[in-house]
Order: structure tokens, then sequence, then C-alpha cells
């Protein structure tokens, strides 16, 4: 299995913090957000590539990190060639840019390079292996400004995806989609097809929201909290308080 890790973004909201630095790279608790997600997938044993997005401007950064990483699996960096915010290419593009690149032909995880969680990605990977279908995580959100800026989930009694709004006017359920992706070989194929059809280019859920019309898919709950550093403040308070995972 692949790991796609988005990175390329410019967290504008953590300014100055990460004006001149990745936020992927941020430290928690002794170690790079990069580093709590990579290490937590190492030990399902079950990744043999993990490939990194950035953007030009950062990519410096992540070679240097990666140099002091000392792990089995391959890791690859890609530099998808913007140097500012608004001339990003958006998660949708830089998934596209990384599968055509490495000619990506397997089961593929996609996750988010700014996100912790305290709960090990391996369920996550079980479940998959379960359902023998691409499979996205779920969990229930009553504040409805948040599923507006995230996406919403339908499911059925088998946590079959029903109907999935990416960025919701009007959400269709409480159950909220974070970004925590695994697709078969045969899906992640379709994500050029997803981009033609108009999908969010810089929402990576954009592509479950065309793809589950296609292909069967399930939707996980989430087993514990994930933690989106998305303010200096809440980064204060994820330094602070974060205990790792479960």
């Amino acid at each position: 299995m692949k790991c796609i890790i988005l990175a390329a973004g410019y967290a504008t909201r953590l300014y100055p913090l990460t004006e001149n630095y990745p936020k992927p790279l941020l430290e928690v608790k002794g170690q790079t957000i990069l580093d709590w997600i990579i290490d937590d997938l190492e030990n399902t044993k079950r990744i043999n590539e993990y490939i990194i997005v950035s953007n030009h401007k950062y990519v410096n950064f992540f070679e240097k990190w990666l140099q002091s990483k000392n792990i089995k699996a391959k890791i690859t960096i890609i530099d998808d060639g913007t140097i500012d915010n608004d001339h990003r290419l958006g998660a949708l593009v830089d998934i596209s840019l990384a599968v055509n690149k490495l000619n990506i032909n397997e089961e593929t995880m996609v996750v988010a390079g700014d996100n912790l969680t305290d709960f090990s990605l391996s369920g996550f990977i079980n479940y998959f292996d379960i359902k023998k279908c691409s499979c996205i995580m779920r969990y229930f959100e009553l504040d409805k400004k948040r599923i507006y800026k995230s996406a919403s989930v339908k499911i059925d009694e088998n946590d079959l995806v029903l109907e999935m709004i990416e960025k919701p006017d009007c959400p269709n359920s409480n159950w909220c989609v974070p970004p925590f992706y695994i697709y078969t070989k045969d899906d992640i194929k379709q994500i050029d097809a997803a981009l033609k059809n108009n999908c969010i280019k810089d929402s990576p859920g954009s592509f479950v929201s065309y793809l589950y019309k296609y292909s069967k898919m399930y939707a996980m709950e989430m087993p514990g909290k994930r933690y989106d550093i998305g303010t200096i403040e809440n980064y204060e308070t994820i330094k602070n308080n974060y205990k790792g995972i479960k």
C-alpha cells in the first residue's frame, strides 16, 4: 500500500509561524506532526512507500527532514512547483500529480499532513481489509458551522456511503468526514476523471463526492479524536495537551 501525505499547503492562518516553514514539520511533544503520522503507520508494516507532496517553497525543509528519517519503507518527496498560496494547485491536483508521476497502481492511503490523532490508523487499514472497497472515516459533529467547512456523509446501517457532500450548504447528516482516505487500486486511478468533472481542486474529499456514485465505498466511525492544527492558538493548546496515540 502507498501513502500519499498532503503537505503542499501554505498554512496562512498560522502566519507568521508558518510564513517560511511548513506546518507538517511543526513539533508536538518532541517530534513533528509528520513523524507522528509516519511512525504510527510504520507499526502497521503495510506501507511500502510514503509520498510527501510539498510545494517548491518548502520542499528543501522536507528533504532536510528526510536525511534524518530512518525507516524501512521508501519515502519519496514530490515538489508540486508552486511558490505561494495564490498559485497553489490544490490537494486534489497534488494527489493526481503523485499518482501520475509515480504511476501508482495499488491500494493507496491519502492523509492530510497537518492532522494528528489520538488513535492509530492501523484500525482504518484493518477496516479497509474487511470491506475490500475504498473507505473514508466519519465522526459525529453537532456544530453545523464546522460541517459547512468540511464534508457530510449519509450512510446506511452497514456503513455504506449513500451520499457525500464536500463543503455542504445543507449538510445531509451530522456525520463529518476528516481527511483520511483509503482507495482501491482501481479507484485511485479515477482521480483525473474526478478533476475533469469539476471537483473542488483544493478539497481532497471532493474526490470522494465524485467517486461514491460509481464505486462502492464505506465510512468507518472514527475511534478517537483528531486534531486539525489551524491557528496559532490551537497549536499551542495541542502542544500542551496532546497525549500521543493510544
